[in-house]
């Protein structure tokens, strides 16, 4: 189904260094979101996924192994653990990031739909956040009490949350990362033709 090739100390310094791109995009993202400071949690992942898409692809044309989008997936995940996250945000991370490579597997990391697809999933991984905004309210307002929170904070962050909102979130970042996954495979169509991968 996948290619079998495990992955060298070569290819982990590949993605080791395509995770830390990665990681620089989110950051820049969240500082985006940041002037936004009543939606801006919710449409992190939306942000990221739109402008991530060319480190991705260029992560799966240069690896072409199963493994690596797992590792930066995980990678994402622990960061955001033990930066102060519920356990969800790991999870999701594992989730997400464990299934896109299992897509981008399906076809051998050579087609393009499949990789579009599995960026899609990879990009809900940035949800395991945001999640507990609507899933754990509770046990989320009381985290951020016990970090100095003062509730008017916590009043604007949980302002937009709804069943709309949590809707609308999804949708963004199926959107965001369509279009943002078609932008990297168009800016990486060069390295996509020496890696074999086709339409």
């Amino acid at each position: 189904m996948f290619n079998q090739n495990k992955l060298t100390i070569p290819d982990l310094i590949s993605v080791g260094v395509f995770t830390a791109l990665y990681f620089v995009l989110v950051a820049v993202a969240t500082f985006a979101c940041a002037l936004l400071p009543s939606v801006g949690n919710i449409l992190l992942p939306a942000v990221a996924a739109l402008i991530s898409g060319s480190v991705y692809m260029l992560l799966v044309a240069k690896l072409q192994k199963f493994g690596g989008i797992t590792i930066m997936g995980l990678v994402m995940g622990l960061f955001f653990f033990v930066s102060g996250h519920f356990v969800l945000s790991f999870a999701a991370n594992i989730v997400c990031g464990l299934a896109a490579d299992f897509i981008a597997a399906a076809g051998k990391f050579k087609s393009k739909k499949l990789l579009l697809a599995s960026y899609v999933v990879f990009s809900y991984g940035l949800t395991g956040p945001i999640l507990p905004l609507w899933f754990m309210k509770d046990a989320y307002i009381a985290n951020l009490t016990a970090r100095g929170k003062d509730a008017a904070y916590i009043d604007t962050l949980f302002a937009p949350i709804n069943g709309g909102s949590f809707a609308a979130s999804m949708i963004a970042i199926l959107v965001c990362a369509v279009i943002g996954g078609l932008f990297g495979q168009k800016m990486m169509q060069k390295h996509f033709e020496k890696a074999g991968i086709v339409a």
